[in-house]
């Protein structure tokens, strides 16, 4: 079966066409809609197990993977389109793909249930900042309850978010302090 997949889609990734450690991939709830298999690099089987850890500029792949002559494929497509729709060059692919009904239904039966309320922490330029991120301090900021001042250009590590979209945590000059998401931006993973 492994192999059927590879040749199928000549030993690249089905969803980004990365060429790197590649395993097969069952789309859950898939049940009565024939095959539900694809080859995927590890980078895409992490962040769709792991919700938390996508990143969105990595799903700018779907622009050719959602075109793909595999139903498969293109019901994954259609599901990280789906995921990420916050973003507005996402709505703009989930215009342009058409599923007949039966594959949209198998798109829909697959999609977690997304909580409405749900309301991302963003960055001073609008990034949306996930847990473990890195950031950069932007304005001087007086630390509350501290005799220190958190110093414009500081990064912090491996923040926390907090229930507030507003507010993140992190360890500057070694105190765990709440940080205005308005007063830092967020590290592109290339300059990490």
């Amino acid at each position: 079966m492994t192999r059927e997949l590879l040749k199928r889609c000549d030993n690249k990734c089905e969803l980004c066409s990365s060429e790197s450690k590649l395993a097969s991939y069952e789309l859950p709830d898939s049940k009565g809609y024939g095959d539900a298999r694809i080859m995927i690099c590890d980078t895409c089987t992490g962040q769709i197990q792991d919700r938390s850890t996508i990143d969105m500029n990595h799903w700018r792949c779907l622009n050719d993977s959602m075109w793909s002559q595999v139903p498969a494929v293109q019901v994954m497509a259609y599901r990280m389109l789906k995921q990420i729709s916050e973003e507005a060059w996402a709505r703009d692919l989930l215009d342009m793909l058409y599923l007949d009904d039966d594959m949209q239904a198998w798109g829909d039966a697959g999609i977690e249930e997304v909580d409405e309320d749900f309301v991302p922490h963003r960055d001073s330029n609008g990034a949306i900042i996930e847990a473990g991120d890195n950031v950069v301090i932007i304005k001087d900021l007086n630390v509350k309850g501290t005799t220190f001042t958190a110093k414009r250009g500081t990064t912090v590590r491996g923040i926390s978010l907090t229930n507030n979209p507003e507010h993140i945590e992190g360890r500057v000059n070694g105190t765990r302090i709440v940080i205005l998401t308005c007063y830092v931006k967020k590290v592109p993973l290339s300059e990490e």
